[in-house]
């Protein structure tokens, strides 16, 4: 048996198999983002099963973020279902265009490695890392722990993860179940959009000016019953916002009257930024708060230090412990030679990007383009048509990341990474920018 929807026939008997069927065509895009699926009992007579079985199908695919339910309007596919990741909304380069699309950091900003491998081959030479040895090294979690009390990080142990973005989903893991929802920024990391309904969770947005989430917007969410926050504090992406002192202690006291919250700080770009640390850390019962290495040390030093609540560091470290089993030390004591040795000088990267970025900045206004950029190494711009801006400026030989990527209900932008750029190249973006937009673009992004 089976029911035609479209041009796609549903087939199955069982709940796995229904669901397996539908999740395919969305994958394929047979059933296209929005698409409104059969009733239960319309499907299950169809198919001819119990409307359970099929209760049960949309259950699974729900969980697994692919569709959500829409009250009386029935159940659709998602508009971005986690079968089709942000990450995929790419644009084919010319070879005479520059991009600076990617958001990766300065190749000539990160310090060499052979050292510090030859460090750690050294080490291990010496003592090998078996089965049964510690999870984290003692010299490194050392490392980690002073760093966070040098920014006023509450006390707490230390984990260790492949990148922050793994670090973010195991601490979700450890506190939430399928359907819980999570405050999310928005603009924010496209990683963390498509996660959250990956996981069988549910995003709720919440607007972002220069300064970090928009209080309001995280009270309505902490109202309608979001358990957890994710907040990235410094060099937000794509907007560059960064958590100010201010932000953080009325976001504070909101969380004071939601200490069941789960918080999750992101702190992805410690290590080549200027700015202080303005933190949520410790505000609720359970945190998290996550720094990773690949972008002081570049992208494939798969490494990030996380501390937190007893509990949920437990937890991770236990769920690990199961999976991947510990971060390779020789990954580990090769971040410890480049700690110890401040192979990366903070002051000076941070004054390289801020000069690039403050430079458009202050072109794109000369222009009378908005654009916002407080920290980090990406610029957002609000724009009206976001196919149309990129397509632009593709044509005037740039490539830009669409907002899209970065988007759930928030308004349209095109977000501009600073790293690839010199200072000649300054003035001819911005001349771009602006003659495609001619201008346009709002004063804020929330």
């Amino acid at each position: 048996m089976s029911f035609v929807l479209g041009e796609y026939r549903i087939t199955g008997r069982g709940a796995s198999a229904i669901a397996a069927s539908i999740e395919s065509a969305v994958g394929s895009g047979a059933l296209p983002p929005g698409e409104t699926l059969p009733p239960l009992r319309e499907l299950a007579r169809a198919l001819d099963v119990n409307p359970n079985t099929v209760a049960a199908a949309y259950r699974l695919l729900r969980d697994r973020g692919v569709i959500e339910t829409a009250g009386r309007r029935g159940s659709r596919v998602r508009s971005r279902p986690a079968t089709a990741p942000r990450d995929e909304i790419r644009i084919d380069v010319p070879a005479r265009a520059r991009d600076i699309s990617t958001g990766n950091p300065d190749t000539a900003l990160l310090p060499p490695l052979a050292d510090a491998l030859a460090a750690a081959a050294v080490h291990h030479a010496q003592a090998p890392v078996l089965y049964g040895s510690a999870p984290v090294d003692a010299e490194l979690g050392a490392l980690a722990r002073a760093a966070f009390d040098a920014d006023g990080v509450p006390d707490g142990p230390i984990s260790l993860t492949s990148g922050s973005l793994d670090a973010i989903e195991r601490v979700l893991a450890a506190h939430l179940r399928p359907g819980d929802a999570v405050a999310v920024e928005d603009p924010g990391w496209g990683s963390v959009l498509d996660l959250v309904p990956a996981m069988g969770l549910r995003a709720v947005p919440v607007g972002v000016d220069d300064e970090g989430p928009l209080v309001a917007d995280v009270a309505r969410a902490l109202a309608g019953g979001a358990r957890a926050l994710v907040v990235t504090d410094r060099g937000q992406n794509p907007t560059g916002a960064a958590l100010s002192a201010e932000r953080a202690a009325e976001l504070r006291e909101l969380l004071a009257a939601h200490r069941d919250v789960l918080v999750i700080d992101d702190d992805h770009v410690h290590g080549l930024t200027d700015l202080p640390l303005h933190c949520l850390a410790g505000a609720t019962e359970h945190w998290a708060l996550v720094r990773s290495t690949a972008k002081a040390y570049g992208p494939d030093l798969r490494l990030a230090v996380s501390t937190g609540d007893a509990l949920t560091v437990d937890r991770v470290r236990g769920r690990y412990r199961l999976g991947a089993g510990w971060v390779s030390h020789l990954l580990q004591r090769t971040v410890v030679h480049l700690w110890r040795n401040d192979a990366v000088d903070v002051d000076a990267t941070a004054r390289s990007y801020t000069a690039r970025r403050e430079a458009l900045l202050r072109a794109l206004a000369d222009r009378g383009v908005a654009a916002h950029g407080r920290s980090g190494m990406n610029i957002w711009v609000p724009v009206s048509d976001e196919t149309g801006a990129v397509a632009g400026l593709l044509q005037h030989g740039w490539a830009v990341a669409p907002g899209a990527r970065f988007r759930a209900r928030s308004a349209p932008g095109i977000r501009l990474t600073v790293s690839p750029l010199a200072h000649e190249d300054i003035e001819p973006l911005a001349d771009a920018v602006a003659a495609v937009l001619r201008p346009a673009g709002a004063s804020r992004y929330a």
